[in-house]
């Protein structure tokens, strides 16, 4: 089992993972034949960790199967392609981790709430599926409403922002992205992103001026990158290499390597964010009431469900 420490404001907080099972574990991809799921499932392919990886999805799955298992990779995963819900528990069985990018891309103009009126039926244990501010309290209501809610299980992955956010401040002070590592807690949808880069390691110093530029940047990642597709998609790539992140630390955990901390979005207990500076406190504040309104319209969604 998971267990799970908090450093944490709002729903966004930082888990320490540990655990005494050894295996190589057993993942399942649910929205497989999407533009994220497709290179997740390649990159989890690719990975020692993983020894067998179902893939699921609507349409299309048995090919994207095929196409992973021609690729002579020097690891054990055996690859399986699973069609439809009648096929969705063989995919589902014995599986250790299940990650969830199903969903419909943004496009040109799209708010993050439109994403989540379409994502949201498909939503029963989110990880990826936006809006993730959203998606998680309805994966954690209908856990409930089932007996079987373990809040150490449940994770909205947000380690795009954290991803974005120190390869951002990594190109503005000439760092190395790999040794960057800046905490971002909140949600994962405009400003419900806070990046506390004034907890950054190493330590950064910025001018105001520029600290206000890369924290709206990172906060506004996602529609940077539909408009540099013109309307041809969002963050597919990015998404896949931060999916592939979160899991493998996660198997990690599940092998038992010590000190494995992830941010991650749901929360079991708030042990506090450490020391933050003004302009991070008023972001926080800021925040709070869009993510009470996300997740509320999280919990209304299950309660309205037929």
């Amino acid at each position: 089992m998971l267990s799970a420490l908090a450093r944490p404001a709002g729903a966004a907080l930082c888990y320490s993972f540990s655990t005494s099972a050894q295996h190589n574990a057993k993942v399942a991809v649910l929205g497989a034949s999407g533009g994220i799921g497709q290179p997740l499932a390649l990159l989890l392919k690719n990975s020692p960790l993983v020894s067998r990886l179902t893939l699921h999805d609507i349409a299309h799955t048995p090919g994207v199967a095929a196409d992973l298992s021609h690729i002579h990779i020097e690891t054990r995963a055996t690859v399986k392609g699973h069609l439809g819900p009648e096929q969705l528990p063989d995919c589902l069985k014995g599986c250790d981790v299940v990650v969830i990018p199903a969903g419909v891309p943004r496009k040109p103009g799209m708010t993050q709430d439109d994403r989540f009126n379409t994502n949201a039926s498909i939503a029963m244990i989110c990880v990826i599926s936006n809006l993730v501010n959203s998606t998680i309290p309805i994966a954690t209501e209908v856990f409930k409403k089932h007996g079987a809610y373990d809040p150490n299980k449940i994770f909205g992955v947000t380690t795009l922002d954290i991803v974005r956010a120190n390869t951002f401040i990594a190109e503005l002070k000439g760092l190395d992205p790999a040794r960057v590592n800046v905490p971002v807690i909140g949600g994962h949808a405009g400003k419900t992103i806070i990046p506390l880069i004034s907890q950054c390691t190493p330590k950064v110093d910025l001018p105001q001026d520029q600290l206000t530029a890369v924290t709206g940047r990172i906060q506004e990642a996602g529609t940077e990158v539909v408009k540099a597709k013109a309307g041809a998609g969002s963050a597919t790539l990015s998404m896949a290499y931060a999916g592939a992140w979160f899991v493998f630390s996660l198997v990690d955990a599940m092998n038992g390597k010590e000190g494995v901390v992830e941010c991650s979005f749901g929360i079991e207990k708030n042990l506090g964010i450490g020391k933050i500076s003004p302009f991070e406190e008023k972001m926080i504040a800021e925040a709070i009431p869009e993510l009470k309104a996300s997740i509320k319209k999280g919990e209304e969604f299950v309660k309205n469900m037929k």
